[in-house]
């Protein structure tokens, strides 16, 4: 079965120094570069997600009249109200510079209508659209994910949630990810729920000691 790694919004505005800082979100990069390292050398494709969000977007606090960090409701479905981030073409929404960008084979861009906030790399929150990611993975004929990024308790469960109701084999690579944690035990929830959904959690160093070459 065919493998791909998926990196999940390693983007300036989720690390130091970013509109939506994730606690120790930089240190996901060197461990998203030592993936990305090792698949090369299996042959195995390297795809990221970027949230792509236009500056109108109403997840964000300022566009709906909240406070951000608090709790609503957008277009039916619960929402946390952001502070603006990953607005298309800003430097809060490129890539970590230190990320090895060079060697991603496919980017997929997720959020960008602005009355639905999109969590998961591959549809929006609702489930009423698609990203291009499950096409272009179907494509390549993947089988298997191994996904890490930011953040655990947001993009990256519901991206694995959604990769696993769509049928793929995923491992959780747990050091490659940090975590917003509005609650304090938000990523040891999410973590727990991805593992009873079906993932299979690792290190990188654990993941690493397994790899074989893309079939």
């Amino acid at each position: 079965m065919k493998s791909a790694l998926l990196l999940i919004d390693l983007q300036n505005d989720f690390c130091r120094g970013g509109a939506l800082a994730v606690a120790e979100g930089d240190n996901t990069i060197s461990v998203a570069n030592l993936a990305i390292a090792a698949c090369r050398q299996a042959t195995i494709p390297v795809v990221a997600s970027q949230d792509w969000h236009p500056a109108d977007h109403r997840s964000f606090a300022v566009n709906s009249a909240a406070e951000p960090w608090t709790q609503g409701e957008l277009e039916g479905l619960p929402q946390v109200w952001w502070p603006v981030h990953c607005v298309q073409q800003q430097p809060g929404a490129d890539f970590h510079p230190d990320l090895n960008r060079a060697a991603l084979d496919y980017i997929v861009h997720k959020g960008q209508n602005p009355a639905i906030d999109s969590y998961s790399a591959f549809f929006d929150n609702g489930k009423r659209a698609a990203t291009g990611l499950h096409a272009w993975l179907q494509q390549a004929q993947i089988g298997r994910l191994i996904v890490m990024g930011l953040a655990t308790d947001y993009c990256v469960k519901f991206s694995v949630l959604d990769a696993l109701e769509l049928g793929y084999q995923v491992t959780l690579l747990s050091d490659g990810c940090r975590g917003v944690n509005l609650q304090p035990d938000d990523s040891k929830q999410a973590i727990a729920t991805m593992q009873q959904a079906g993932a299979k959690v690792q290190t990188l160093s654990e993941w690493l000691a397994t790899l074989q070459p893309a079939m």
